[in-house]
């Protein structure tokens, strides 16, 4: 039994398809089907039941593929080991990130990070909150980036920085005249939202409903983009609320749009995760330094009212 088996045995599981995981594992079909039957030949024991498409697991395979995932990631954790007494801090990392947190964080720590860490390959992906849990607990990101809590047990969470809400306010809008806005003062009915499974609408929605008029569940007006809402807010369709951190681009008529909470004003936490077993300390280290350096001086709020996306409890997205 050796450790590139097993690892074939986890692509297969993973893609139940002997071709498809072949070429994830960059070698052939015939060589990677070769390795996972003599693995099935010494434990005298069939790990897959090749009579099905897909291919699936026996009851018994199941076992020995969880067991395999914990003994490929403890024998990276050995490299891992040696790598930080070494000081060396490389190689590939993927990394998810929800998407209305990537448009405006990813531009400002990626060109620092790889200017600093040069040896590290950052495979990012956009995820929804929901995908990077399941990613993150699955093994196939080494962190993520999202709003929280999660209040999930085997994830660990991280906070990078705390993001406040700021309103985006038309002219004409009955909120336009204030100098500065409150929870109380917002209805659902006229606030644009991002489209259900955005994390950022949960916040939304908890923030009216914590202070504000909560009317009804019905909106007619949803969108999958911060720009959309800001369109649909221009033309006199009513108001929304936007991260911090995407108003830094507004241009000047835009700006003038803005309407911050008094203090302190509502926020989201936006956090780095990870699973408890995660190995690469020394890169989510690097960049969780990175991140929280780069974003410290473009938000300049210090008490901040944390508002938690309506669906993280008891371990949902």
């Amino acid at each position: 039994m050796t450790i590139t088996q097993l690892q074939y045995v986890l692509a297969v599981a993973e893609y139940r398809n002997f071709t498809v995981a072949a070429e994830k594992c960059f070698v052939t079909q015939p060589t990677l089907s070769m390795q996972v039957q003599k693995l099935e030949d010494e434990l005298d024991l069939l790990i897959f039941d090749r009579g099905k498409k897909p291919i699936s697991i026996t009851e018994a395979g199941q076992k020995i593929v969880d067991q395999a995932r914990n003994i490929v990631n403890e024998a990276a954790r050995i490299r891992d080991i040696v790598d930080q007494e070494k000081g060396f801090i490389g190689g590939t990392f993927t990394l998810g990130v929800i998407p209305t947190v990537m448009p405006t964080l990813l531009p400002m720590f990626l060109k620092p990070f790889i200017n600093r860490y040069p040896k590290v390959r950052l495979i990012i992906k956009e995820q929804s909150t929901e995908s990077l849990i399941a990613n993150l607990q699955e093994g196939h990101l080494d962190a993520g980036i999202a709003a929280t809590p999660l209040r999930i047990d085997n994830l660990v969470e991280r906070p990078l920085y705390y993001e406040p809400f700021v309103g985006y306010i038309p002219e004409g809008h009955r909120l336009a005249g204030m100098g500065k806005i409150r929870p109380e003062d917002l209805d659902l009915e006229d606030i644009l939202l991002l489209q259900d499974g955005h994390c950022f609408r949960d916040g939304v929605i908890n923030l009216c409903k914590a202070g504000g008029r909560l009317e009804s569940d019905h909106f007619q007006l949803e969108s999958g983009s911060f720009e959309t809402l800001i369109k649909l807010a221009d033309e006199g369709l009513g108001m929304t609320l936007l991260p911090y951190l995407h108003t830094l681009d507004l241009g000047e008529a835009s700006m003038k749009k803005l309407r911050y909470f008094q203090e302190p004003p509502p926020a989201r936490e936006v956090s780095l995760i990870y699973h408890k077993k995660e190995l690469k300390f020394q890169i989510t280290d690097s960049l969780k330094e990175v991140i929280a350096s780069v974003v410290r001086g473009a938000i300049a709020f210090q008490d901040v009212k944390i508002i938690s996306p309506a669906r993280h409890v008891a371990g949902k997205p």
